[in-house]
């Protein structure tokens, strides 16, 4: 189970060149004229492959840009779903049609390389290294790209928070007062107090607000933002121009090391207040802290971060605290959105104030949510109804309604992200909103659709859990349930950032979400991920001019007579049904036509068997049955040699197991008493397993019941001797948890 990335920056694009690649090896004998159009192919889309991941770097693109990058990345999932579909027949069955399907797209790619300033159609040149070297200069974007990798905005999003009058603040008084007796409690050494929290709590004006009450009790004091593309030099001399009170221009420049000695030799004897805003990352901290001398005159620095890493970092060794700033409550945000309107909650016309409520109660707390709606409200005073058009348009990307302060504020953690990141992110627009995301659901469905890559020995499913982890840790998405060991098992994410992923994802025809009668999201494109949800209210069908055959993910929240066949969905690698009751077996009649699927889980209590289809699914890795009732799996089941996860919900341990070699859990199944003794053996040889849930169901009058005991034993045996870590038996009305440690 290698890792080839997919991601929104590049598409398909890094899947594809991997295949071409097996398509030039001895296993498909190609005509040399097929050979030559496929080495062209790979070479010239290895080129345009560079060049969109330098695109994902910047920030903004021109519309001619943004148009030849979609035409690119769609036209590499058309390549990529033919060959899937080529490759997927024995040699004597494969279609003919293969050479004139490469010419087609070796035209194709003349096209879009023409269109975007190549001077003249690449020829297959005898020194290829010579040829690789010289195309990028052929490109004229890369000089627009060299020019837009500083292309950042120009105006700093978060000054407002700096001038706001403290009059105007709700919610302050406590934080503020908690964080100033932190900063003033008399300790003689240097104390570093990190403020960390989501983009849009108030950091930077819950800073502002200390440092204005409290500067005046230090020999000199210094506040400066670091930002995401920080210039050390500038801030250094930007802090030694504040705490010697002198005009920039009139402070000593010099190198860093200079600027830093400056610093040092300055602030030696004297108490100092620095406030650090924003900080990044953990390189900028460090250079900053070295012109930071530590000393015994009860000096502070106060540091405002998105990332808990990095607020942790800063305050270690120096008897610093994390201050977790948290969302306003109820009765503060009611205060500051009808404050930012009326002046008062009494002055707020009746008629309004239903929706006015869930408005705020949509904001989730988030000042800057709660500041930014309040402002767009002002214009609609007493027009109900678009109040209630604003109401609904929040968690559908707010197309209707574009809040660009709130957007660029919470853009600037999208855009810190790397792009494989931003692919992660974005894909949790495919859950409803409020939907608690289970975090070995998420990482599996990454995994599934190419999300996540191998690095440094790693499994895939680790490594997935580490991009999980570091969304939260960026406050991107929230936890809602710890395990005992401290990791988060599932998580939550803030309306408002869900409104700025939806409008990204559907931008960049990543994801098409249906579900709600007032959604104009959809687009008019080939759908490569869809999410359907029939539990919204008045939910809609989806449009008839879309296409279905060429998606890559299908998630089903609810039922609906008119539910979509499966059959539509021809190039699925992941499949995600989460119905109720009401869904029936016939509507997997047909699984066994999507040859390319990865992942399949089904959570609804009204499916009760699988057809013998299921182990046609080569490609299946995941297996996830927790929800349904099917108390015996097909037959067939065995077939699915790379199943790595098969989850079931008290289905009887299959016949035949022992071929399923790459398992790595096995979960929610049963010993009944019409198993034979031959499948608890063959459990013994699953020596990848990692985890182990299993149910006794051997009846105590059995005469052979000591026999059974006995495999099992042996089997469990041999498990634990190779990779078992997590073993779970429910013997009768107890059940057993055995943590097994290397």
């Amino acid at each position: 189970m290698e890792g080839v990335m997919v991601s929104v920056a590049t598409g398909v694009m890094n899947s594809l060149l991997d295949k071409l690649t097996v398509l030039l090896g001895k296993e498909f004998r190609l005509h040399n004229g097929v050979k030559l159009d496929i080495a062209f192919l790979k070479d010239e889309l290895s080129c345009i492959n560079a060049l969109l991941e330098k695109l994902a770097n910047m920030e903004v693109l021109d519309l001619q840009t943004k148009v030849w990058r979609k035409q690119v990345r769609e036209m590499a999932y058309d390549i990529e779903d033919c060959i899937d579909d080529y490759m997927r027949w024995p040699e004597q069955q494969r279609s003919s049609g293969v050479i004139g399907f490469f010419r087609v797209y070796v035209q194709k790619v003349k096209e879009l390389v023409g269109q975007h300033g190549v001077a003249q159609q690449i020829k297959e040149l005898k020194d290829r290294i010579v040829e690789v070297k010289h195309r990028r200069k052929r490109y004229k974007l890369d000089t627009e790209v060299d020019r837009g990798t500083n292309n950042v905005l120009s105006i700093d999003p978060r000054l407002p928070a700096l001038y706001v009058e403290s009059s105007d603040l709700v919610g302050i008084d406590i934080p503020r007062d908690h964080l100033i007796n932190m900063l003033d409690d008399g300790e003689p050494s240097l104390k570093v107090i990190s403020i960390a929290g989501l983009g849009g709590l108030g950091k930077t004006t819950l800073a502002n607000e200390a440092y204005k009450k409290i500067s005046w009790l230090f020999d000199c004091k210094a506040f400066v933002s670091v930002s995401q593309k920080p210039d050390a030099k500038k801030i250094l001399q930007i802090i030694l121009s504040q705490v010697k009170n002198k005009d920039c221009a009139n402070t000593e420049t010099g190198e860093e090391n200079q600027l830093i000695d400056s610093l040092r030799g300055f602030l030696k004897n004297k108490r100092y207040f620095i406030v650090i805003d924003d900080i990044w990352n953990t390189q900028a901290w460090k250079t900053i802290k070295c012109a930071l001398i530590e000393n015994t005159c009860g000096s502070r620095i106060l540091v405002t971060t998105r990332i808990a890493s990095i607020a942790k970092s800063c305050c270690s060794p120096h008897h610093g605290t994390v201050y977790e700033l948290r969302p306003l409550n109820e009765a503060d945000s009611i205060s500051l959105f009808y404050k930012r309107i009326f002046g008062s909650e009494d002055l707020c016309p009746m008629y309004l104030k239903d929706v006015a409520t869930e408005i705020i109660k949509k904001c989730g707390g988030l000042p800057l949510a709660i500041i930014t709606l309040a402002s767009l409200m002002t214009t609609k005073l007493d027009r109900r109804e678009e109040w209630v058009s604003v109401c609904n348009s929040i968690g559908l990307g707010l197309q209707n309604y574009r809040v660009e302060e709130m957007e660029r504020i919470l853009s600037l953690s999208y855009n810190d992200l790397p792009y494989h990141l931003k692919t992660c992110l974005l894909y949790l627009s495919m859950y409803p909103e409020d939907y608690k995301v289970d975090m070995f659901q998420l990482v599996r469905r990454w995994i599934a659709e190419g999300f996540v890559k191998v690095k440094g020995g790693r499994s895939l499913v680790d490594e997935g859990i580490s991009y999980f982890n570091e969304l939260i840790n960026r406050s991107l998405i929230q936890p809602v349930s710890i395990g005992l060991d401290g990791q988060v098992t599932a998580c939550h994410v803030h309306d408002m950032i869900l409104d700025l992923i939806v409008s990204k994802a559907v931008e960049e025809n990543f994801i098409t979400p249906i579900g709600d009668p007032l959604q104009t999201l959809v687009s008019q494109e080939k759908v490569r991920r869809l999410s359907i949800d029939y539990c919204a209210p008045q939910a809609v069908m989806s449009p008839s001019s879309l296409t279905f055959s060429h998606a890559r993910s299908l998630s089903i929240f609810g039922y609906s007579e008119k539910m979509l066949s499966i059959s539509n969905f021809q190039a699925l690698r992941v499949l995600d049904l989460e119905s109720s009751m009401k869904l029936q077996n016939c509507y997997l009649q047909n699984i066994g036509d999507l040859f390319q699927l990865r992942y399949l889980r089904i959570a609804a209590s009204g499916i009760t068997r699988l057809p013998e289809q299921i182990g046609e699914l080569q490609f299946l890795e995941t297996l996830d049955l927790r929800r349904t009732w099917i108390r015996k799996l097909p037959a067939s089941i065995v077939k699915l040699r790379r199943l790595i996860f098969l989850l079931a919900n008290g289905s009887q341990l299959p016949e035949g197991v022992r071929n399923m070699q790459l398992l790595e859990e096995l979960s929610g199944v049963s010993m009944y008493n019409e198993c034979s003794k031959d499948s608890l053996q063959e459990l013994g040889s699953l020596t990848n397993l990692r985890t182990l849930r299993l149910t006794w169901h051997i009846s105590d009058s059995r005469s052979d019941r000591a026999a059974y005991t006995d495999i099992l034993a042996s089997s469990l045996g041999k498990l634990v001797s190779s990779r078992l870590r997590f073993l779970r038996i429910v013997w009768g009305p107890g059940s057993t948890d055995i943590p097994l440690h290397s």
